[in-house]
């Protein structure tokens, strides 16, 4: 996953620069990002799963919804991960 090292910024001029992430946080950013993949993949399955196989409409709607708050719910903790480990990085930059 190297792609997601790199982040373009602007310099004065408008020339875009890559900015690579600090050793101290791509492991870390890398983990967090892969395993937020892998929830979208695992729900994006059992979503494609459910609709293909359950011929009931109103029993379809209400296992969707339950699908979808079940996925919102696993993802919670690594957005809020994301979003500490964000501040600590513009912490550090800032600094």
């Amino acid at each position: 996953m190297d792609e997601i090292k790199f982040q373009k910024d602007k310099t004065d001029n408008g020339a875009s620069l890559p900015r690579i992430y600090s050793p101290m946080f791509q492991p870390l950013l890398q983990s967090l990002l892969a395993t937020l993949a892998d929830i979208d993949f695992d729900y994006e399955q059992e979503r494609e799963k459910l609709c293909s196989t359950s011929p009931n409409s109103n029993l379809k709607i209400r296992a969707l919804e339950k699908l979808k708050a079940r996925h919102r719910e696993r993802r919670e903790p690594y957005i809020q991960q994301l979003a500490v480990l964000q501040q600590r990085m513009m912490d550090l930059h800032a600094s």
